[in-house]
């Protein structure tokens, strides 16, 4: 893998499939500033909190020239069962392929009650206007999160 994407670094390219049936790539977020969180699983209890908490804060996101882009290696129908169950307002991408998660560095050896294995850490990054990163959360806690996020996402507006 190469060097870990850290603030200052060109994000990676993406093209990937969202939960609204569109294919994004980072060229459709120029203009604005995108948000990108990784998360391991639909509907498991850090999952769900961090996608209702930035669907409620949405419109503050909107606000402040935001997009948010939800990642994770669950199908489209997955997400759409996930986004129905939790009336989700955030956009979400599959990387069945795991292209995204690796191109970003989340795909990490984890650990949990003595098993080793390979899931997404939870990660955010914040993309600015001109498609560099300009901040990056590793192995979050999702309490209080978003609400970091949408302070560093003001602070670029």
């Amino acid at each position: 893998m190469s060097e870990e994407l850290s603030a200052g670094s060109k994000s990676p390219s993406f093209n990937i499939t969202t939960s609204k049936g569109r294919n994004v790539t980072l060229e459709d977020f120029q203009g604005s500033n995108l948000v990108i969180f990784f998360y391991p699983k639909d509907n498991t209890p850090g999952c769900t909190t961090e996608a209702i908490d930035f669907t409620q804060n949405f419109d503050d996101f909107q606000d402040s020239n935001t997009q948010i882009l939800g990642i994770s290696k669950d199908s489209l129908k997955k997400h759409e069962n996930f986004i129905n169950k939790h009336s989700l307002g955030t956009e979400l991408g599959s990387d069945e392929s795991g292209e995204m998660c690796e191109a970003f560095g989340v795909w990490k050896e984890k650990k949990n009650y003595g098993k080793t294995y390979m899931g997404i850490e939870r990660s955010t990054f914040l993309i600015d206007k001109k498609g560099i990163i300009s901040k990056v959360w590793r192995k979050v806690r999702v309490k209080g999160h978003v609400e970091d996020v949408l302070s560093e996402a003001k602070s670029l507006a």
